[in-house]
């Protein structure tokens, strides 16, 4: 008889992050008190460059993708933002007009915390001050080993690193092993066509790295994925 589990909820975003626990009673209650839910459907921006911000965000469920387009329709998509992350605290802190584009790749469901709110953690609680800095610190090394991964790697290690990514124990803390992902999601992940997707996963797969299944695959040796793209 399967058991039919409960989706993940807002409480256990808060509960199972590097910087909530650490607050003060008071804090966490009032963090509580003012986060909130919405779902993006798929394909649907959660924020879109040009808007003010407005909001911390929290993935609770679902994938999303971190991209930039040009005016004449490129786009290059800058990671995956999984279950368990937390972003856009950059823009909040430079108080400028957001530069990229959040869009779901599946349904999912985004935790908001209000500016204010946000603000005020970074006025008054020195435990997620050292959490943003070390945040920025992570995202930083990561989007500088992008930079690299892209003039540097052939396609199955980009493939590689798009899902390493996912898996960051920081930036990303809440991911399974199997990956309810599509080819199409990883191909939009990776910023490679589907086809050289496709031919790159069958490569990974054959090292041993991962298995391809229906409706997703499963990293069976997250190690060595990581290796392949250190």
């Amino acid at each position: 008889m399967l058991v039919k589990t409960a989706p993940p909820s807002a409480a256990d975003l808060l509960n199972n992050s590097a910087w909530f626990p650490l607050l003060d009673e008071s804090a966490q209650q009032r963090v509580m008190d003012d986060l909130r839910e919405v779902e993006v459907a798929q394909g649907s921006a959660l924020c879109r460059r040009g808007d003010v911000p407005q909001h911390w965000y929290g993935a609770i469920e679902g994938l999303l993708k971190w991209t930039v387009t040009s005016d004449n329709g490129r786009s290059v998509t800058l990671g995956g933002l999984s279950a368990g992350s937390w972003f856009g605290e950059g823009t909040l802190l430079r108080g400028a007009p957001r530069t990229a584009d959040i869009i779901a790749l599946r349904p999912s469901r985004v935790a908001l915390l209000p500016l204010e709110t946000f603000e005020w953690l970074h006025a008054t609680q020195r435990a997620f001050d050292h959490y943003l800095l070390r945040q920025i610190n992570e995202r930083m090394h990561w989007f500088l080993g992008n930079f690299t991964a892209h003039h540097l790697l052939d396609t199955d290690s980009q493939v590689a690193r798009a899902l390493a990514g996912l898996f960051h124990p920081w930036l990303h803390p809440g991911t399974d092993p199997h990956l309810q992902v599509s080819q199409e999601e990883i191909a939009n992940l990776s910023g490679v066509s589907r086809q050289r997707c496709n031919a790159a996963l069958k490569a990974l797969q054959a090292q041993g790295l991962l298995q391809i299944e229906y409706g997703g695959i499963t990293v069976t040796d997250l190690a060595a994925l990581r290796r392949k793209v250190e």
